[in-house]
């Protein structure tokens, strides 16, 4: 019989989070200096979403292999998932700690591709440790503890593209093709990334698998195509909301990358009246630490508005409040590329923060009743496959789309996905929720 997992006190718990700081540093700069990486090297503004392929390629292939991988490990010294999560965070500070030194557009796309893998690749087992060591009375606290770190990851992430520029000798005219900031801001994160989940591994200790837990893993072999049968079987039977759920995701995640890709390039015309992205270009560049600061706003919208959400969904019900928060992100996408002031342009982002909030919690409520508890494990997986699936397909069509339809103006990337988002929305209203339950948490942030 499984040993009952040893009730931890606050601040065990909070070392144990402490490493989604640095995984969401990361992943926010992959997020929100990628791509002005990539002007700054010379890419076209149509090219951007095939070159963030790696994204969803990555994140659809690793992220079940390495976890199913670390359900069948155990090693007395190194652990269950600490050796995937150590492994994947110091190719992630590797990576970061390279990024800046990019001379050409290959090295930047190459880099992308390991980053986005060892990101991957520390996430899921990362999920799974936290998982393993927290009673089911104490993982609320734990998923808050989650959410806080995630959310401190990402938001300091992107402010750091704003904050890097307010030294002056960062801002100095650099030698190469990427500004001083951006070494900086990238350096700090590979600081963060490997210290953050060194933290966590040393205060935090893995429960070792009872004898039987131990002789049923070794009784289990696994290879690659394990966890995609598995996945194949769960999705054969799916529960109906599941689908429905997909059709919303298509939406969503399609028009938040043309949002992720193509808010910068929207930034520097509507607001610094620039289109030109060199870096020669001083105005490009405070447009983009202008974006940076613009994330790390909406991701205090998010923070501060995930727990009221949680309230809204038990009395309102969790799909009339994800449709009225992807409403609201319309609209704000809508509304701020027809604002000149760069003050005033966080006052719309304010709904796009809260429907970030709803996005990162609210659709697990609305399905996770549907879902048997003995398959909760893969149908979490096939969860993330609905959000990098129309990240996937918008890498491999929305550059014909841009260049093509769209006129090769990034404003219109931004309308077309405030459309995208208003169908969502409608999409929504047609999941068949059940009742949200009074222990229901929110888990804000987090890459694909």
């Amino acid at each position: 019989m499984p040993l009952s997992k040893p009730t931890l006190s606050f601040w065990q718990i909070i070392n144990m989070n402490v490493g989604f700081f640095g995984i969401q540093y990361s992943f926010a700069l992959q997020q929100n200096a990628v791509n002005p990486i990539y002007k700054f090297l010379g890419a076209e503004n149509g090219d951007l979403p095939l070159l963030q392929i790696a994204g969803p390629v990555t994140g659809l292939l690793i992220q079940p292999i390495i976890g199913a991988m670390s359900d069948k490990t155990w090693h007395p010294r190194w652990g269950r998932r600490k050796p995937y999560f150590l492994v994947g965070a110091l190719l992630c500070s590797i990576c970061l700690f390279l990024f800046p030194f990019s001379s050409q557009l290959w090295m930047a796309v190459g880099l992308l591709w390991i980053l986005d893998a060892a990101n991957n690749t520390a996430m899921e087992p990362y999920r799974a440790f936290v998982a393993d060591k927290l009673s089911s009375k104490q993982q609320p606290t734990g998923f808050l503890a989650q959410s806080f770190f995630t959310g401190f990851g990402q938001t300091l992430g992107t402010l750091s593209l704003f904050l890097f520029q307010l030294i002056p000798f960062l801002t100095k005219e650099s030698n190469s093709k990427i500004p001083y900031w951006v070494y900086a801001s990238f350096f700090f994160g590979a600081f963060c990334s490997i210290t953050s989940v060194l933290w966590s591994n040393r205060t935090t200790p893995e429960i070792p698998p009872t004898a039987e837990e131990l002789a049923e893993l070794r009784s289990k072999k696994i290879n690659l195509a394990t966890p995609f049968i598995e996945i194949g079987h769960a999705i054969k039977d799916m529960p109906a909301n599941m689908w429905r759920l997909f059709v919303v995701y298509l939406f969503q995640w399609f028009a938040l990358k043309c949002y992720w890709d193509y808010k910068d390039l929207t930034i520097a015309k509507t607001i610094f009246g620039t289109t030109d992205s060199s870096v020669a270009n001083k105005t490009y560049q405070e447009a983009v630490g202008w974006g940076g600061l613009i994330s790390g706003w909406t991701n205090i919208i998010t923070f501060l508005s995930a727990f009221v959400l949680v309230w809204f969904a038990r009395k309102y019900g969790a799909k009339m409040v994800h449709s009225i928060c992807l409403l609201l992100a319309a609209m704000a996408l809508f509304i701020f590329p027809h604002i000149a002031d760069k003050y005033l342009v966080f006052i719309p982002l304010v709904g796009f923060g809260i429907a970030w909030a709803s996005m990162m919690g609210v659709p697990y409520l609305l399905i996770v009743n549907d879902i048997p508890k003995s398959r909760y494990g893969v149908y979490m997986g096939i969860i993330n496959m609905m959000i990098v699936i129309p990240m996937l397909i918008y890498s491999l069509s929305f550059g014909k789309i841009f260049n093509s339809v769209l006129g090769k103006e990034p404003v219109n990337a931004i309308y077309f996905g405030a459309v995208f988002l208003l169908i969502a929305a409608i999409a929504t209203l047609f999941i068949k929720s059940s009742k949200v339950s009074d222990d229901a948490v929110i888990i804000t942030g987090g890459g694909h």
